[in-house]
C-alpha cells in the first residue's frame, strides 16, 4: 500500500516538481507538465509512462497497474491502485513517469547527480 502522504513525498524529491491542484484531483507537475495526479476518492494514481513502459509495468499485475480505459490510455496514461502496488514497483513507476516528462537536460542532470 502507498499512501497520499508517501506518494507526495517521493514526487517532490525529484528536482523541481511541484504540487498543484488538477481539478478534483492532487497534481505534481514539472514545468507545468504533468507526471502524476492522485483521486483521493478513489485511491488511484495516474502516471504518464511511454507505451513500452506501460506494457512493463503492468505486466506485473494488470489488476494493480493498467492504461486508462480509453484514447489516453493508448497516449501512455496508467492508473495505479494504491492500496494494492507494492511500494517499490511504485517508486519505479513514479520514476519512470518522472522521466517521461522532464526535459531531457533536466533527466540528464539528475541521473548524473544520482551518480555522484
Amino acid at each position: 500500500m502507498v499512501s497520499l502522504d508517501t506518494l507526495r513525498k517521493l514526487a517532490l524529491s525529484f528536482p523541481e516538481a511541484i504540487e498543484k491542484p488538477h481539478f478534483e484531483k492532487t497534481s505534481f507537475r514539472i514545468r507545468k507538465k504533468i507526471f502524476v495526479t492522485f483521486d483521493e476518492t478513489k485511491n488511484i494514481a495516474c502516471i504518464k509512462l511511454s507505451e513500452i513502459d506501460q506494457d512493463v509495468f503492468s505486466a506485473a499485475d494488470k489488476t494493480i497497474i493498467y492504461p486508462v480505459d480509453n484514447k489516453w490510455g493508448k497516449r501512455g496514461c496508467t492508473l495505479i491502485e494504491m492500496e494494492k502496488v507494492n511500494p517499490e514497483l511504485f517508486k519505479d513507476a513514479l520514476t519512470t513517469a518522472y522521466f517521461e516528462i522532464a526535459t531531457k537536460k533536466l533527466s540528464k542532470s539528475t541521473r548524473l547527480d544520482d551518480k555522484k
